[in-house]
């Protein structure tokens, strides 16, 4: 019995979250200064494996730079694979795996043939969804940008587990008091008001009483704690967001990403073959480098920016279009020859309205994604993943996030 509690409180002191760290590779850099490669320099690296000195990720990097950089025809702008994907030469480009993701033999005794493998068994399975992220390894397969990436995932998905715990409270609170509502109570017990029909063929008068059941499932999503949770999801943003600039500033500096864009960034291949004649000298870098000129620069950014206020006007444009929608509807369904829809007229005019704004979200959200890469494309940035790609990206995102918002609000307005 002793020895029964003994391992019963072992098991219990044991995070079931943490990786087991024997069945990964030892990933600990040597306590070195780093610095862009240079064959001029080799000399000054500690290479002791010529073969496993770059990872895989590094290599495909190399790859892709050296084909994004090569001429395939004579032209200015018949340069990169990009090119030779988009004009249908080619379907994808992509670096191919490093052998299976899958073995006969189990792991535990014969161990992983390759990271692929191993990323598999301990990580990309519905069985390891409770465990930590091997950032490390990732890394190192996938690259610095794919690494950050799945930290962020990770990250953003544990902090909406208190979240959706005080969600669900208050949706609780809701199903719990939604019989306590004085507005509830208010219009099921009156049975002796009459509302005037809302349309002027096969509509009737209305006893405020039939609105009961819509009235107690209003109320389940707009209570006293529906505000209690907007504050508590105001105030979880800003901690997120805070704590994931802590987090991402510790996995910057101990994966050796500080000043990297510095360093590291090349310039686009489609702006050095457009603009190579107009070169000018860096005066950070000293060296000569494509110039874009001023009257090109302006033009391309308004019509940029026309595009952005464009889209903007046509989601204002859709959201006024479903309140109308619904005014329409509404009558509509009131006047329904279907008893079902006839009684309850309100959740069908609603649930249109949300398929609809379902549909046009979806529509609008390809459609940005193609037109934020366009207007980038148009913006002919000098570097390859400059800052002026990353803000007409992040405020295409931020136009996906105010069209949902503004057409989920939609849906209550009437």
């Amino acid at each position: 019995m002793h020895n029964y509690f003994r391992r019963l409180k072992k098991w219990m002191s044991q995070n079931p979250m943490v990786l087991d760290k024997s069945a990964f590779p030892d990933l600990e850099e040597s306590d070195c200064y780093t610095g862009p490669f240079s064959r001029a320099r080799i000399h000054h690296f500690i290479i002791n494996n010529k073969d496993t000195f770059f990872s895989n990720a590094t290599r495909s990097r190399i790859v892709y730079h050296m084909l994004q950089h090569t001429k395939y025809e004579n032209g200015i702008s018949k340069v990169g694979i990009c090119k030779l994907i988009n004009n249908g030469s080619y379907i994808a480009a992509f670096p191919p795996h490093e052998g299976a993701y899958k073995s006969s033999q189990p792991i535990k005794t014969h161990g992983p043939q390759n990271n692929r493998h191993l990323l598999y068994e301990r990580w990309a399975r519905w069985g390891m969804w409770y465990k930590h992220q091997p950032l490390d390894l990732i890394r190192l397969y996938f690259g610095e940008k794919i690494g950050l990436y799945f930290a962020w995932l990770g990250w953003y998905t544990g902090m909406l587990i208190p979240a959706a715990l005080v969600g669900l409270c208050v949706f609780f609170y809701g199903i719990f008091t939604m019989n306590a509502s004085q507005v509830s109570k208010e219009i099921c017990k009156a049975t002796e008001v009459f509302m005037c029909p809302l349309c002027e063929k096969n509509c009737s008068l209305q006893r405020l009483n039939e609105s009961c059941i819509y009235a107690k499932v209003t109320y389940l999503f707009d209570n006293g704690g529906t505000v209690f949770f907007a504050i508590f999801m105001a105030i979880w943003a800003t901690v997120f967001l805070e704590f994931w600039k802590r987090r991402r500033s510790t996995l910057t500096y101990t994966w050796d990403l500080i000043e990297w864009e510095e360093e590291e960034e090349t310039l686009r291949p489609q702006f050095e073959a457009k603009y190579y004649k107009m070169e000018r000298v860096n005066p950070i870098s000293g060296k000569p480098e494509p110039h874009q000129p001023s009257s090109d620069k302006v033009s391309r950014l308004l019509v940029s920016i026309s595009g952005i206020f464009f889209m903007i006007s046509l989601v204002i444009t859709a959201v006024f279009a479903v309140v109308v929608y619904r005014l329409v509807v509404m009558e509509q369904f009131a006047s329904f020859k279907w008893n079902f829809i006839k009684q309850h007229w309100q959740f069908a005019t609603s649930a249109a309205a949300v398929c609809i704004n379902f549909v046009i979200i979806m529509v609008l959200n390809l459609a940005y994604e193609k037109i934020a890469y366009l207007l980038t494309n148009l913006g002919k940035s000098i570097f390859l993943h400059s800052l002026l790609e990353e803000q007409f990206i992040r405020a295409y995102q931020l136009i996906v996030g105010l069209c949902t918002l503004v057409f989920l609000i939609s849906t209550l307005v009437i």
